[in-house]
């Protein structure tokens, strides 16, 4: 049986989340496990989808990014998927571990995937520290700010600071240093 699994890492991304699931569909993954969150955060639907396959099965899924983090997150996921006789394949790698050539290319591109990454999070660092030096840096734009409106007519209304928080998508604290201030 082939069960696929597609993430997208933000809401905005409807569009990546629907190509993936189009994709697993017609390769003929009768069950599908899809979810919109961080890779750092928590997965429910890979554990979902780790959970649900059994042995002889194959995980899918279109890319490399969109399962694992990292190697050891990589090996993690094949080490639980190898414990139950799961193959994975990855489409637009052309891999599949049900073959030793398959098992070598996964490993080989996860290195470099990780690389890549670390690569492009020192560049980015390298330019927060350029555009700081040139006052040039304004960092994410305060979410709870620009809904002080919003959160002081719900306090008007009895809501907590906690249910605000939650009712508009910000932290407590922010809630707290609105109606403080």
């Amino acid at each position: 049986m082939l069960v696929g699994y597609g993430r997208t890492s933000t809401l905005d991304q409807v569009a990546g989340l629907e190509a993936q699931e189009r994709d697993l569909k017609a390769l003929g993954c009768t069950k599908v496990f899809l979810e919109q969150t961080s890779s750092v955060g928590h997965r429910k639907a890979l554990d979902d989808a780790l959970d649900y396959v059994r042995e002889g099965d194959t995980l899918v899924v279109t890319k490399l990014d969109r399962l694992a983090r990292s190697v050891v997150h990589l090996g993690q996921i094949i080490a639980a998927l190898e414990a139950k006789r799961v193959a994975l394949r990855i489409l637009d790698l052309g891999i599949d571990t049900n073959t030793p050539t398959g098992k070598l290319m996964l490993n080989v591109l996860g290195s470099v995937a990780q690389f890549e990454r670390e690569m492009m999070l020192e560049r980015q660092r390298e330019g927060i520290a350029k555009a700081k030096a040139e006052n040039k840096y304004k960092g994410r734009a305060p979410t709870a700010r620009s809904k002080a409106g919003e959160i002081k007519a719900l306090a008007s209304q009895g809501l907590t600071k906690r249910e605000i928080a939650q009712h508009l998508g910000v932290g407590e604290r922010s809630v707290f240093r609105v109606l403080a201030g």
